[in-house]
């Protein structure tokens, strides 16, 4: 077979595009994880993206729980998420538990690891209700996106721990939700690979700062339109207005036809 000599003049055209193409891949790169942090930023009212679910392989099953923050419903529809944050506490979970078997309605519960620890009787009425856990952290630290990687990891690692340990009976924590929703890409990451979705809301409630139960209720009707998820609290203080108001907002869901359910972890 003859031997083709390639021209000086091609080598070096050849040489260009490859060192192109090198380049443009980069910049590709680079662009995507800047999105990839902005997006983290905006989780708190941004719409859950469907093409950020982790896809079913032939066989049927599901891939690892997806790093994309959660806001749609595994019943979706019109049917809307009930979670509640920063318990679990001996006089407000139980009322808030009471609400829930009242209207038949199940909710997330997203936990603080040592509250979890102290309260086990509380961790296993919540799961035996039917109710799903959440991991809110150790310390429930808003500034933890600043903060180191290993610090976020045992922040995550650690109240995942003791939620299941607390709950017993092989019960899981299936959701991550970080404080005051400062999720980072590597927070995400280490939930997932824990079998954690992170878990943000559509509609925050307000009830933390307890501004009257009219306002509350109202934030929830006015601001449902956003999404499905909504934010209460049954810890971090006293938590009466949110309880009552809880109670205002599923008969209201009732009266509406709004069915209730869990946020998605993966893509069915």
């Amino acid at each position: 077979m003859e031997r083709r000599t390639i021209k000086p003049a091609t080598r070096a055209w050849i040489a260009a595009a490859a060192s192109a193409a090198a380049v443009a891949a980069t910049v590709w790169g680079v662009g995507t994880l800047t999105a990839d942090d902005a997006g983290d930023r905006r989780q708190g009212a941004s719409q859950e993206q469907g093409a950020d679910d982790a896809k079913a392989p032939p066989g049927g099953r599901p891939q690892q729980v997806p790093d994309s923050i959660a806001h749609a419903s595994e019943a979706g529809g019109a049917a809307v998420n009930i979670t509640i944050d920063d318990g679990p506490d001996p006089v407000w979970t139980p009322q808030v538990l009471d609400v829930l078997a009242r209207y038949d309605v199940k909710a997330t519960f997203c936990m603080i690891g040592p509250q979890a620890k102290d309260h086990p009787d509380l961790v296993k009425r919540v799961v035996a209700a039917g109710h799903r856990l959440c991991d809110h952290t150790t310390a429930h630290d808003t500034g933890m996106a600043a903060k180191p990687v290993a610090y976020q990891e045992q922040q995550i690692l650690e109240a995942q721990r003791m939620i299941e340990e607390a709950a017993g009976g092989g019960a899981a924590v299936e959701y991550y939700r970080a404080p005051g929703g400062a999720f980072t890409p590597d927070s995400r990451r280490i939930a997932a690979a824990h079998g954690m979705r992170p878990l943000g809301w559509n509609v925050d409630t307000k009830d933390f700062s307890t501004p009257g139960v009219d306002a509350i209720v109202n934030t929830v009707k006015n601001e449902l339109r956003n999404g499905p998820t909504v934010l209460f609290h049954d810890g971090g203080g006293n938590r009466r207005q949110s309880v009552q108001a809880l109670d205002r907002v599923l008969a209201w869901l009732k009266e509406e036809g709004r069915p209730t359910g869990f946020p998605v972890r993966t893509t069915p």
